[in-house]
Parts: structure tokens; C-alpha cells; sequence
């Protein structure tokens, strides 16, 4: 059976002036402010969709390498994962959106009875396995896996 999950977004004005709000329907946590100048400038309580593929790809990355982990014997206790979306930033006067150009994924994980070796190992097959990992394959995805 599929699961489906619903985001909202609602947008006023141009690219530059204009101002939106994404709201999480399914689950209910909220809505949250957007802009897309906020990109390239201080986010001042501002989101922006880099940020909510950071937050997507961080997540789901953690979820699937705890199971990947858990799979092999070897739950961990902790995983702490940062993804960091690198925007290209093109030339001044330019009135497109800005395009993803790379994530970078760092985890740290804390995993009983595991090798600093099978740790990466498991980090590069959660990478292979991530759904949102496969939804972004046109993006280059850089991996940095640290056992504590």
C-alpha cells in the first residue's frame, strides 16, 4: 500500500519581493515562513527550500542507516546527521532560482561492536538505499562517516 505524505506551499509576489509559507499538512507540526531571497542572504527566521532538502535528506539518511545498522546486528545508539545543500550562486542580475549543486552528508554515529570500516560501510549502503538519496540522484552527494 503507498504512503502518501502532503506539503502546502503558498506564494505571493515575485521572485525577489515575493514571501511564501510551506505548511507540513500531513503531520500537522506547523508552517513555516519562505523566501528565496532568504537563500542568499541571512535567513532572518526565513526558510528555503535548500533548507527543506537538507532537513528531508538529514532525516531520512539517519532513518535508513539505522535500519541498514540495526539489520547487520549492530544498532546503534546514536547518529547525528548533518546535511549541508550547496546552492550555486549565479552571476549578480541573474533572476533565476539559484540550483542545488551538491549535498554533503556528515554522520557521527555511535554504534556497540562496529569498526570504524563497517561504519562507512554502512553509511555509503544507507546512501545507496535512502529514498530521498534516490529522488535527488541528479545531485552530486558527497559522504563523510565518523564512528564516536
Amino acid at each position: 500500500m503507498a504512503i502518501t505524505r502532503v506539503a502546502c506551499a503558498a506564494w505571493q509576489g515575485d521572485l525577489f519581493q515575493g514571501a511564501g509559507t510551506v505548511t507540513f499538512a500531513s503531520s500537522g507540526i506547523g508552517s513555516f515562513a519562505v523566501s528565496w531571497p532568504a537563500q542568499r542572504e541571512a535567513p532572518q527566521g526565513l526558510t528555503t527550500p535548500a533548507e527543506l532538502i537538507a532537513a528531508a535528506q538529514a532525516s531520512c539518511f539517519s532513518i535508513t542507516l539505522a535500519h541498514e545498522l540495526t539489520k547487520a546486528g549492530s544498532p546503534p545508539r546514536q547518529l547525528t546527521t548533518q546535511a549541508e545543500v550547496v546552492v550555486d550562486d549565479p552571476a549578480a542580475g541573474d533572476t533565476a532560482p539559484d540550483t542545488v549543486a551538491t549535498i554533503h552528508l556528515t554522520v557521527n554515529g555511535d554504534v556497540p561492536g562496529l569498526d570504524e570500516d563497517g561504519f562507512v560501510r554502512a553509511a555509503q549502503d544507507a546512501k545507496a538505499n535512502c529514498p530521498v538519496c534516490q529522488a535527488l540522484s541528479g545531485t552530486t552527494i558527497l559522504l563523510t562517516a565518523v564512528l564516536s
